[in-house]
């Protein structure tokens, strides 16, 4: 039987009017009535995958930003229209002339530009249009938020190849987007989504596993509520409980990241405690409060209180968090959140519509937008943008208090170079909470961190593995590019060094390969290929340092290895590498690895170690 479509129809959108008018006056009722009307005309001949009136979508995406997001008259018009221009004859001028700049400008942002040619590709610059637009109204993604949650809602309607584009977007683009927007439960909706669609397998299998551990701990989780709200009671608090099951994606991430099975994955729920609205001054003591009489009651797990109320998430997050013993032994998680903190976790940014609390978002986007603008390779734009979206942040503190937020994951470089390009350059070592670390020591929220320097300390290849902002990576990227290369590539066996007698040869790519004129590999080339030598002049230069390795052998003596790492480090300033040292029947034997410029700088450490008292044999070994 076919659907009555027209009676569908009108019962969406009287429902969504009976909604919306008691905080509508009649003018904007009657506004939003007629973007309505014009967009059924508009729309009227169009239909969706599932051979649904088109208008439905429409419709759908107005009662997000509507009932979900709590927008209010421009932007529910702006909803209603937002295809219009796309997929219609109708065109912006139009637009304003019916409903005005402000709908105008919102339509506009959320249209994509049709091009003869993209600048990068038609997703990204689709990405870059959108996120231009949060210059001045962030009110505009929200409304592509909307759109996207409502068609990854009606997924189910697209070809498979078409799922997987959506869902990948989504994934990558709309859920980072949403979680630095604050609006928790769209980030979640989107995530779970996305993944049901590009992993239908996976997901099916999580959701039953979830489901059957939901039924298996949900009298005792049940039970273990009951006891905190007594608990309260009696304290006269009162509150709301309620329990929280985290989604599949959830699960599958904490899978990944911790390297284990579901079974092994803690966290799968929490238990949320609300208390009524009070003045945000008094808040934190309410909590504090909760806290102290159930802590009374239950066992504390040690340090796993978390306090998001002093200082929130990037993305406004506040709440309490703590872990407590139940009666079966689990540790249970716990958010101890006002009514306020939990509308905020659903609207985020738009939870208070002052001037300043936009502006306080918008400040965020474009600082974001402003480190990332000169650089627009595409996969390069899209990840700077991503990262510094997603995932959990972290706050850490300079020794003077000062906060920095980082990504989770953070290492101490990405702080040294949030602190300054300079510092992250010649980062030496880090002390974090007083204990001296390496520089690429993953952070931890809370943690007071210091950063040592030093001149003659520069980035290594690696450091880009250690680094997780795009402001580190920026700052690596944009060193190892202006450093000067060398010309030649070093044979990796006889490894050549400034002032030894050397010998090039020219490679298949043009490049040329610097060998000792002794080395094996030399001599059989030179047979082989003669053709292909090379004149070179392999000198030495202060921007370059070449690992080498000398074995030292002498008489054990009282102070003979600090005498060792004197002459190198103090008299000849010389930096070690390693130093391995073997002491058979009073016979002491040295490797010791450093670098130097040239082989006379070599030779002249050499000479000087072999002066020392009880040194016998000083030589220079290969190193593998």
């Amino acid at each position: 039987m076919e659907k009555d479509y027209q009676a569908i129809i009108d019962q969406n959108i009287n429902e969504f009017y009976n909604n919306i008018r008691p905080r509508m006056s009649e003018s904007d009722m009657e506004r939003i009535r007629t973007a309505f009307e014009f967009a059924r005309e508009a729309h009227c001949k169009q239909k969706r995958k599932s051979g649904e009136p088109y208008i439905l979508h429409p419709i759908a995406v107005a009662r997000i930003i509507a009932e979900e997001l709590e927008l209010s008259t421009d932007a529910i018009i702006a909803a209603f229209l937002h295809d219009v221009v796309e997929d219609t004859d109708y065109t912006i001028d139009d637009i304003r002339a019916m409903f005005g700049n402000g709908v105008a400008f919102l339509v506009n942002v959320v249209t994509k530009q049709k091009k003869e040619e993209y600048e990068h590709s038609k997703q990204i610059d689709n990405y870059q249009q959108m996120l231009s637009s949060v210059q001045y109204d962030i009110r505009a993604l929200l409304i592509k938020l909307a759109d996207r949650l409502h068609n990854m809602r009606t997924l189910s309607s697209m070809r498979p190849d078409k799922q997987m584009k959506i869902a990948g977007e989504t994934d990558y683009f709309y859920a980072p987007l949403a979680n630095r927007l604050g609006l928790y439960h769209i980030k979640t909706e989107l995530e779970n989504l996305s993944f049901q669609y590009r992993c239908p397998l996976q997901y099916a299998h999580l959701e039953e596993q979830l489901n059957a551990e939901r039924a298996r701990i949900e009298e005792h989780i049940e039970h273990f509520i009951e006891m905190i709200d007594e608990t309260l009671d009696l304290h006269g608090i009162k509150v709301r409980t309620e329990i929280r099951y985290r989604m599949p994606y959830s699960i599958w991430r904490k899978m990944q990241s911790k390297g284990c099975d579901f079974h092994h994955v803690d966290g799968k729920h929490y238990i949320r405690i609300i208390y009524p609205n009070e003045t945000i001054e008094s808040e934190k003591n309410t909590s504090l409060r909760i806290y102290s009489a159930l802590t009374d009651a239950f066992k504390e797990s040690p340090g796993s209180v978390a306090n998001y109320i002093n200082a929130p998430k990037e993305n406004g997050y506040q709440s309490f968090h703590v872990k407590l013993l139940s009666e079966q032994g689990t540790w249970e998680e716990i958010h101890i959140s006002s009514e306020r903190m939990v509308r905020n976790s659903r609207l985020g940014c738009a939870a208070e519509r002052t001037e300043g609390n936009f502006e306080s978002w918008l400040s965020k986007f474009r600082s974001v937008l402003k480190d990332i603008k000169h650089h627009t390779h595409e996969i390069e734009y899209m990840d700077g943008i991503t990262s510094s979206f997603y995932n959990d942040d972290i706050t850490v503190y300079t020794p003077k208090g000062k906060s920095i937020v980082l990504p989770k994951n953070a290492t101490a470089l990405d702080f040294a170079f949030e602190i300054h390009s300079h510092v992250g350059e010649h980062a030496q070592f880090a002390r974090i909470n007083g204990k001296l670390s390496s520089v690429k020591t993953t952070l931890h929220r809370g943690d007071v961190i210091e950063i040592g320097t030093n001149d003659h300390v520069h980035p290594q290849p690696d450091w880009l593995g250690y680094v997780s902002t795009y402001k580190a990576k920026r700052n690596l990227r944009i060193y190892f590019a202006n450093k000067r290369l060398l010309e030649y590539h070093r044979c990796p066996h006889c490894h050549p060094i400034p002032g030894e007698e050397v010998i090039g040869f020219k490679e298949h790519d043009n490049s040329i390969t610097l060998h000792k004129r002794n080395c094996s590999t030399a001599i059989r080339q030179a047979a082989h290929y003669g053709d292909s030598i090379v004149p070179v002049d392999f000198k030495e230069d202060a921007d370059f340092l070449y690992p080498v390795r000398i074995k030292v052998r002498g008489v054990d003596r009282y102070h003979l290895l600090s005498d060792l790492i004197v002459c190198i480090t103090d008299q000849l300033h010389l930096s070690m590498n390693e130093l391995s040292t073997e002491t058979i029947d009073h016979i002491a034997a040295c490797n010791i690895d450093f670098a130097v410029h040239s082989v006379n700088e070599l030779q002249s450490a050499m000479e000087n170690i072999a002066a020392i008292d009880g040194i016998d044999e000083v030589s220079r070994l290969d190193i593998e």
